[in-house]
């Protein structure tokens, strides 16, 4: 008998405990639905429905890749009153930069846009900061590297050693040159330094339309090395030192932007992604406060962009001391 009293104990106790489940758990649904639904509306702390300063972060390799596109893109007809542009790259492809530097145009016709430097703004992230109408920068951070650069790691002579030879049959001399697979031509390095040096007058053009410098100036900045802050200022590539403050004054007493309105940051979803749960917890999460929390969770609904080496490059290098 009395272990019967204990069986249906012990069953009315798990009865209890699913309850208490299937209670928090129909409470967790109504409570990112109503999130959801406070979002959508605009009237959730945190949310960018409402009238904000939008950041954006380009940090990294520069790639431009289809999200950044589209996240830039997705500003113009948003609620943000304007744009800071957190840059911190030593660049990437020329043509990537190019890209995103012309998204950051399109966006400038119709919002105010703002760079800020924090950290290094270096040939593709510099080519990226030109598209602001104003560059504000640390005074330690790295600027300029004014320049186009392109590697192909040749590794015909390891083939050698190991007896390993590859039989490429092209069209022309110049198709698929130089491979890397066998020593460069005379005539590949020429098309290849060609390249390259139509990229770099693009560089440099748009250097001196955007900062509206002489050719002097241009090229007392334009030979590939980085600037300080400081140094930048004084060589007219960036307009202010300073931080994101001085970026945020600047936009309320030239731009018209409303005194104290917040800063929210804008950023990059994986393909799949929507309002999900990773954003719904973010947005609960900002508007009690857990700003931490918050962070964390927004990171884990990023998915990083893969890198392409396979193309020039407007990126910082350090040299190497051999």
């Amino acid at each position: 008998m009395s272990s019967d009293a204990d069986l249906l104990a012990d069953r009315r106790s798990l009865r209890r405990k699913l309850s208490l489940w299937r209670l928090l758990a129909l409470a967790g649904v109504v409570v990112m639905v109503v999130a959801a639904a406070l979002v959508w509306s605009g009237r959730l702390p945190g949310s960018t429905a409402q009238a904000h300063i939008a950041r954006v972060t380009i940090s990294g390799f520069i790639s431009g890749d289809r999200r950044t596109l589209d996240l830039i893109k997705s500003l113009e007809d948003s609620r943000a009153s304007a744009v800071l542009l957190s840059i911190d790259s030593p660049g990437g492809t020329v043509t990537g930069s190019e890209a995103v530097y012309d998204a950051v145009r399109r966006l400038a016709a119709k919002k105010p846009v703002i760079a800020v430097v924090d950290g290094m703004a270096a040939s593709g992230g510099y080519i990226v900061a030109l598209g602001s109408e104003r560059i504000v920068a640390r005074q330690t951070s790295m600027v300029g590297s004014i320049g186009v650069i392109a590697q192909i790691p040749n590794v015909a002579r390891l083939l050698d050693t190991i007896g390993v030879k590859f039989e490429i049959t092209r069209s022309s001399p110049l198709k698929a040159a130089p491979s890397g697979l066998e020593p460069t031509s005379p005539e590949a390095a020429a098309e290849t330094a060609r390249v390259i040096a139509d990229n770099y007058d693009w560089f440099k053009r748009l250097v001196g339309e955007r900062r509206k410098l002489a050719d002097p100036e241009i090229a007392a900045v334009s030979d590939g090395r980085v600037h300080s802050g400081r140094q930048a200022i004084r060589l007219k590539l960036i307009d202010e030192v300073g931080s994101e403050q001085e970026a945020i004054a600047w936009l309320e007493r030239e731009k018209g932007v409303g005194k104290d309105l917040p800063v929210r940051d804008w950023r990059r979803r994986s393909e799949s992604s929507s309002y999900g749960l990773w954003s719904a917890s973010e947005a609960i999460a900002r508007a009690a406060g857990l700003e931490e929390l918050a962070a964390l969770l927004a990171r884990a609904a990023e998915t990083p962009v893969g890198l392409r080496l396979d193309a020039p490059l407007a990126l910082w290098q350090p040299a190497v001391e051999k």
